[in-house]
């Protein structure tokens, strides 16, 4: 199978880069801090707004001429001067909250601490733009203007990441991306810190399991799901996103099981004081009340991921609209052609393993799933897939509408509640997944989508072995530029009626 023209150039430097060390990424999204750059830019905003209000405020309108003015505010001061004054104080909050860690993940934060440090970030820089304007002599601009603008930046910054925080947390509490976790040694503190972890369900951690060091080793063994030697295998088998040492090991075994981690791109922490020597000099980060110490941590473009559920939203919503008449009438066709419901809800396996209802409209008859095991005989596809052509399940209007991917529109529901995205590997079944080797679990490291690098490449391939290498391409090459492409591509495929 040929790789596709637009990830042959990615594919190539990834192959270089493992073979060479660690080169710099070739896809030019990804290696930038998306997330980074999306709260820098809000909260630069968040300072010219808190300064147009501070002048609204201490300078309304002299005249009712004023009102045509535009930023009428500002005329009794220097315009110039004014806005010289909110661009250098919005430059200082940025480096006070880049050096307060504002701009790196809260997960481990608790909100308390986050808002202490966001206001402390935002009087530093008040301070700082008053000694400015002190050396500068720069009149123009009272200094009551600069504590309204210090005061209601500070209020903005905290109430918009008080609000995200809580947007993020009742998703936790959901059950959607949490972060699964596993620790290594069943003893007194390996029990402490998932007693920990399970008390604060907002945080988004989820136990699976402990690994024991040896046979030997104290404590309970109803949870303990295996030895350290298997320890990255049974990770990546179920879905997990951090590695935890809670008591001490051989060093070369914790080495070891941090270089496996690395390559499946799972993160591992230690307890401090158990490993002297092996993290110096490493941050201590707290998890809750429980301190930790990274040892690796993967290199997540979480501000890309946001940019990409951002696009989700907008593009599924203006294609609901848009469809909604073409909709409506498949659903009177599909009632009069077949007895049965219109849509067909059926249950799938979506990122890290989450169960979900993937919606369909209706293309086979009321038994399709029953009839399906007498059929298997004939199917055409290899290993764990199934097709068969002149399938007699298909209605006849079912078949019009697999040919143009008609039938999937009712999964742009599936994307605005979050189950979906637009452009993702295949949304398994649970009875494809069982049979899925390790290897296979890479594909739902990210959300299914309703097209996807496979279904433009090689929809018609019946080797199972091509739709899991598309899968896992897409996957390990991800960026924004990708998805569009898979978009542009998948307009054609459609539009050519290459569906079955």
């Amino acid at each position: 199978m040929t790789t596709p023209d637009y990830l042959e150039q990615v594919v190539v430097s990834n192959v270089r880069r493992r073979a060479g060390g660690s080169a710099r990424r070739s896809s030019t999204l990804d290696s930038l801090p998306v997330g980074n750059l999306i709260w820098a830019t809000l909260d630069f905003l968040s300072v010219i707004i808190a300064g147009l209000i501070a002048f609204r405020v201490y300078l309304p309108p002299t005249t009712p001429d004023s009102n045509r003015v535009i930023l009428r505010h500002l005329e009794r001061a220097a315009p110039l001067g004014s806005l010289v004054f909110l661009f250098i104080f919005g430059v200082y909050l940025l480096i006070f909250a880049r050096v307060y860690g504002l701009y790196r993940a809260t997960e481990t934060r608790s909100g308390l601490s986050e808002a202490r440090l966001t206001l402390q970030a935002t009087l530093t820089a008040g301070l700082l733009i008053c000694g400015t304007l002190y050396l500068t002599k720069m009149s123009a601009v009272s200094r009551v203007v600069v504590v309204i603008t210090v005061f209601l930046t500070g209020i903005m910054l905290v109430g918009r990441r008080a609000v995200w925080r809580r947007v993020r947390e009742r998703r936790y509490l959901q059950g959607k991306e949490v972060r699964n976790v596993l620790i290594v040694g069943n003893g007194r503190v390996g029990h402490a810190l998932r007693n920990h972890l399970e008390s604060l369900p907002h945080m988004g951690f989820r136990f699976k399991g402990f690994i024991s060091l040896d046979k030997s080793e104290d404590g309970p063994q109803q949870q303990v799901l295996g030895d350290v030697e298997h320890c990255v295998a049974l990770a990546r088998s179920l879905f997990v996103d951090e590695i935890y040492f809670s008591t001490p090991a051989d060093k070369q075994t914790v080495l070891t099981v941090v270089e496996d981690a690395r390559a499946t791109g799972i993160d591992v922490r230690v307890v401090p004081d158990l490993y002297d020597g092996l993290a110096w000099n490493a941050p201590i980060e707290y998890v809750g009340q429980f301190p930790t110490i990274p040892l690796h941590r993967r290199d997540f473009p979480r501000g890309a991921f946001i940019l990409k559920r951002i696009m989700d939203v907008i593009l599924s919503g203006a294609a609901l609209t848009a469809v909604a008449p073409v909709m409506l009438a498949i659903a009177v066709i599909i009632k009069r052609d077949s007895k049965g419901p219109v849509f067909y809800k059926a249950a799938r396996i979506g990122r890290k393993g989450r169960h979900f209802s993937c919606y369909k409209f209706r293309t086979m008859v009321m038994n399709a799933d029953k009839l399906k095991a007498d059929l298997m005989k004939q199917n055409e596809r290899d290993g764990i897939l199934f097709k068969m052509s002149n399938d007699p399940r298909i209605t006849k209007i079912g078949a019009k509408l697999r040919k143009y991917s008609l039938d999937e529109l009712p999964q742009f529901f599936n994307v605005l509640l979050g189950d979906m995205s637009l452009v993702g590997p295949r949304p398994p079944l649970a009875s494809e997944v069982e049979q899925y080797d390790v290897e296979h679990l890479r594909r739902l490291d990210v959300l299914p989508g309703i097209t996807g690098l496979w279904q433009v490449e090689a929809r018609q391939d019946p080797s199972f072995d091509s739709y899991i290498s598309l899968d896992t391409a897409y996957v390990e090459n991800w960026n924004l530029w990708l998805d569009l492409r898979i978009l542009a591509r998948t307009v054609t495929v459609v539009l050519g009626g290459t569906g079955s």
